[in-house]
């Protein structure tokens, strides 16, 4: 748990940083470089989303995955989270959300939080989580300077999610090929390219609907190992 824990610190640690400054960037100028933002997004999630030729696992997975989020009501629970937070804090509630759900998905969907918490739940290297961390820590000034303190407990979202994966690693290690890690990583880059477009205000796509994609190969592959050992 030393990697997610380091990550959720210098989330908390650059969202701290970020708001010292938010009162200090004239709206034109945090709208401009949220449009930035999007693009270097749209730009990682693209290289991350072409890491496995098993399309039509990517394919199966967003639909399937988007179906059983949609059922969940998965965004509208994130947005409603955020909104509580928000009533309690801040009288921008929905500012507040805004801010914890764009960032709570964008620190959990990538390749990065996947891998990084398998590694360290797998053989204890924490190195890819470290990196991650420092990322974190960067882009958590930067959104929480011009998206609020939402930003901030975004770091719960991290610490739970990377959390359970890493505690689970060990239980599914048999299933963990590196055929389905690189088909998660892809679903992630693809839900990664999604927060981009939601950024540049092209079309608002619900992201958390979408989560459970990511897991979908890794269903699979466990109910194909299970059935043949049948």
């Amino acid at each position: 748990m030393l990697g997610t824990i380091v990550n959720t610190l210098s989330i908390i640690v650059g969202s701290l940083i970020g708001l010292f400054f938010r009162g200090g960037i004239p709206e034109k100028y945090s709208k401009t470089i949220m449009h930035a933002i999007g693009l270097a997004v749209v730009l990682i999630g693209l290289k991350t989303a072409l890491q496995t030729d098993a399309i039509l696992m990517v394919i199966l997975s967003l639909a399937i995955g988007s179906l059983i989020g949609e059922l969940l009501g998965i965004e509208d629970r994130l947005d409603q989270l955020g909104q509580w937070i928000g009533k309690h804090i801040s009288r921008d509630s929905a500012g507040v959300s805004k801010g914890f759900v764009f960032a709570s998905l964008l620190y959990c969907v990538g390749a990065m939080a996947i891998v990084g918490s398998l590694e360290s739940g797998l053989s204890g290297n924490h190195q890819t989580l470290f990196a991650k961390s420092i990322l974190d820590g960067i882009g958590s000034v930067i959104f929480a300077s011009t998206l609020g303190i939402g930003v901030l407990f975004s770091a719960v979202s991290v610490f739970v999610y990377q959390g359970f994966i890493t505690l689970t690693a060990s239980a599914i290690r048999q299933f963990l090929v590196p055929e389905v890690v690189a088909q998660m990583s892809a679903v992630g880059g693809l839900l990664i390219l999604a927060i981009g477009i939601n950024l540049l205000e092209i079309k608002k796509i619900k992201i958390g609907n979408m989560l459970p994609a990511i897991f979908i190969p890794l269903l699979y592959q466990t109910a194909r190992s299970l059935y043949e050992l049948l």
